[in-house]
């Protein structure tokens, strides 16, 4: 990896690519640092240090990771990336039940173009929500439950408006950045603006690791994580390859097909997906939890949230995000892999997979590698996302525990992605070809 980015660093117009990618990531975390307009800098520090030695400290856990811990500072970029990954997972579920949609995705890049201004519409909408939530729960003191401190100067619809719009330019300017990244740097955009909030918030989280259980737990989670980390570059790297023979055909005068390929279906077809999806579901009993926290009168269901769900070291909620876990990437996968759509065109183009018939058989021998291989990749993604839950039971170590869930999964995987990226942009400008 890193004889890559030294080598990328070698070539003039890739070194020019890289720097301005890091110039977008200066300012994306400039962003994260700057408060809203009237919210009281210093009480909202103290709510925070109250909040991390609370008993409510992962409520907002998920949220806040992809904030890059902007979110409880209440900054403009406060929301970060995750009203425009939300909206994204919607659009891609809605291609499949909506047929205009479909349609659109079937027309090539003029299709994409236009799904992608859907997406950006949507995460406008889904921005003004959330800052309408965060901005409400601010001026109501349930944002940082145990702080009596006033997070806003002054509580009047003039500062609630201003902050909505706020961070929802905030959103905005996010995507933008996050294209430019793409058109003009390395790698996707996107991707690598959730790898910075990731990484942003790393270092801190292990370093309370080694304050609060001392050297020898802290080597003992290094050692742990190195280990996860090789474990999950192995699983992501994996993937069983169906090997497709395309017959000989004859167009005009000329000879096609006779080649052989392959259909590569990764252990890990879904992604993160199923793992943000189970998240976002468990998150809204503790939603609940949070805005009946000053409620005089006490409801059994609420308790009932309170103690089995929304308490991460309870085995209640481990199992239950571990079912949701496995059941999303069933889904997942069978909403982004038609078996059928495969093998249509395979019949197409004269592509068959050796020792087994074209059409209905080719789908059904599809679908059965597909269920079979799901299965040690849903585990391998509820394992995976398992162990910061299991760290704060072992070792009482706080819901950021830096090795494990969604952190390290998107480390890794957009640490790969990159990677690879800027290998294959050093190969096409250091091709030597067969003489030398």
């Amino acid at each position: 990896m890193l004889s890559a980015f030294v080598n990328a660093f070698r070539t003039p117009d890739l070194r020019r690519k890289l720097l301005f990618v890091l110039l977008i990531i200066v300012i994306f975390r400039a962003g994260s640092q700057i408060p809203a307009p009237g919210v009281h800098v210093s009480n909202v520090e103290r709510c925070i240090d109250i909040v991390q030695d609370g008993e409510n400290a992962g409520l907002y856990s998920l949220v806040n990771l992809f904030s890059g811990g902007a979110l409880l500072q209440l900054t403009v970029f406060a929301l970060g990336i995750m009203p425009y990954i939300t909206a994204s997972i919607i659009l891609q579920l809605l291609v499949v039940v909506i047929p205009r949609l479909e349609a659109l995705k079937k027309e090539g890049q003029a299709g994409q173009t236009k799904i992608t201004q859907y997406t950006r519409y949507l995460t406008l909408g889904l921005a003004v929500l959330q800052a309408t939530g965060i901005v409400a729960l601010a001026r109501t003191g349930n944002l940082l439950q145990g702080c009596d401190r006033d997070l806003l100067h002054d509580d009047n619809t003039s500062t609630f408006l201003v902050m909505v719009i706020t961070m929802t330019a905030g959103t905005a300017v996010i995507m933008w950045l996050g294209e430019l990244i793409t058109e003009r740097g390395v790698g996707n955009g996107m991707s690598i603006l959730i790898f910075t909030q990731v990484v942003a918030t790393f270092p801190a989280a292990l370093w309370q690791v080694k304050i609060t259980q001392g050297w020898w737990t802290f080597g003992i989670v290094i050692a742990i994580g190195l280990a996860l980390v090789a474990a999950v570059i192995f699983i992501e790297q994996s993937q069983r390859r169906i090997p497709v023979q395309y017959a000989r055909r004859m167009v005009g005068r000329k000879m096609f097909g006779g080649s052989s390929t392959y259909i590569p279906l990764k252990v890990n077809q879904a992604g993160i997906i199923p793992v943000i999806f189970a998240s976002s579901l468990l998150y809204l009993p503790a939603m609940a939890v949070q805005f009946n926290a000053n409620a005089e009168s006490t409801n059994w269901f609420i308790d009932f949230l309170n103690e089995y769900l929304v308490d991460q070291g309870n085995p209640v909620h481990m199992a239950a995000y571990f079912a949701l876990i496995i059941f999303f990437t069933y889904f997942y996968v069978s909403i982004t892999f038609n078996p059928q759509e495969v093998s249509d065109n395979m019949k197409k183009y004269g592509g068959f997979i050796p020792g087994i018939r074209a059409g209905k058989p080719t789908q059904d021998y599809l679908s059965y590698v597909l269920s079979r291989i799901t299965l040690p990749g849903s585990l391998y993604l509820g394992l995976i996302s398992l162990v910061p839950l299991i760290a704060f039971v072992l070792i009482d170590a706080n819901q950021n525990f830096p090795f494990g869930g969604t952190s390290i999964l998107i480390m890794v995987g957009v640490a790969l992605d990159t990677v690879k990226q800027i290998e294959s942009q050093l190969q096409q400008r250091n091709y030597e070809g067969f003489l030398r």
